[in-house]
C-alpha cells in the first residue's frame, strides 16, 4: 500500500455503456477500500450521477459544471483560427456556428470519490 495519493480522473463515463460501468463501479470501489489515499474524479453527463452515487454511495462527492457561453464561443473561435482550409468557411457558415453550438452544450457533472467529509 502506497502512503502518497494516487489521483485517477475518467472522462466521459455517460459514454460507457452500462454493460461497461457496472465493472467499472467495482473496481473502482476496491481502489477505494484498498487505497484510502486514492482521489478518483469521475465526469459525464449528469444522468449517470444516480448510477454512481447508487453503486459507490457514500464515497462521492458531486459537482453539477456549465461552461460559460463565452468561453464556448472562445474555445471555437481558436478552433476555427486553426483551421487548414480556412477557405471552405464563410462568415455566414462561421456565425452559425457561433450561434448554434454554444447553445447546445449540455451541463457536465463531475464526482470526486474516497474524500472523507
Amino acid at each position: 500500500m502506497s502512503s502518497r495519493p494516487t489521483f485517477m480522473i475518467i472522462d466521459a463515463l455517460d459514454e460507457c455503456t452500462a454493460v461497461q460501468r457496472f465493472p467499472l463501479f467495482d473496481s473502482l470501489k476496491e481502489i477505494v477500500d484498498k487505497s484510502p489515499d486514492s482521489r478518483i474524479f469521475v465526469t459525464g453527463r449528469p444522468h449517470i450521477r444516480a448510477e454512481i452515487e447508487r453503486h459507490l454511495a457514500g464515497r462521492v462527492i458531486s459537482v453539477s459544471l456549465s461552461p460559460a457561453r463565452k468561453d464556448i464561443i472562445r474555445f471555437i473561435r481558436v478552433r476555427l483560427n486553426k483551421d487548414e482550409t480556412p477557405d471552405a468557411m464563410d462568415e455566414s457558415l462561421e456565425t452559425e456556428i457561433l450561434e448554434k453550438i454554444p447553445g447546445s452544450i449540455p451541463e457536465m457533472w463531475v464526482a470526486a470519490m474516497a474524500l472523507r467529509i
